[in-house]
């Protein structure tokens, strides 16, 4: 394998650097492996980590997934994906991580996307195609919102309302400098994840390449 370019390098740091610890996306019971590997592309590119994918229906399992990891491409080497079948123990994991649930439901106490504050820690949960939510899904939920919408249609395929919510958190983040000053992400957290992306890459030259914080010893 060829040795990893200084500008390759360069690009892994940004990256990491601009990792958002606190966003997560949650996922239930989504059909379409299309949708689960776009909703990833979409997770990467504002800087999401990891995510969780929940299968509780009988008929969904590890195969879709997988699916989903091809249509995904690259992306999916870049993020971790934890897959739960147990509800409660793919909310405990969650909790445990983030602040609140944020879910994309109509009800009566719903409120506007724009009305949300998305640079808190956050994860958003997002149901299947067809019926949205489960009512167990939604029991560990802190709050609802919805995307406006101003045509006839009333809701927005999964993959679709899931970029336009993260684009909007990104917008947030940026604009209170997330991407570039994050308090929840210290340099020796960058330093690692660094190194577990250098792995993944699969570069035999990895451990030549010191970190930032390496470089500014001595």
């Amino acid at each position: 394998m060829k040795k990893m370019t200084d500008r390759r390098l360069a690009k892994f740091r940004r990256v990491v650097q601009q990792r958002q610890p606190d966003l997560t996306v949650i996922l239930e019971n989504v059909h379409d492996p299309h949708n689960i590997g776009a909703v990833m592309r979409s997770c990467d590119s504002v800087g999401i980590k990891e995510i969780f994918v929940l299968f509780t229906e009988t008929h969904l399992d590890e195969r879709r997934f997988k699916l989903g990891k091809r249509t995904s491409a690259g992306t999916r080497k870049w993020l971790d994906v934890h897959l739960y079948r147990d509800p409660q123990a793919c909310f405990e994991h969650v909790k445990s991580k983030y602040q609140r649930i944020l879910s994309t439901h109509l009800s009566e106490d719903a409120v506007g996307l724009h009305q949300l504050d998305l640079a808190a820690p956050v994860a958003l949960l997002f149901g299947n195609e067809h019926d949205g939510l489960s009512e167990a899904a939604l029991a560990h939920s802190d709050g609802n919102f919805i995307i406006p919408q101003m045509g006839m249609a009333e809701s927005l395929n999964i993959s679709v309302a899931c970029a336009v919510t993260l684009y909007e958190a990104f917008r947030q983040r940026r604009e209170r400098d997330l991407y570039t000053k994050h308090p929840q992400w210290p340099a020796e957290r960058q330093a690692a994840l660094l190194q577990e992306y250098l792995r993944r890459h699969g570069d035999r030259f990895k451990n030549q390449y010191p970190t930032e914080a390496e470089e500014g010893e001595g």
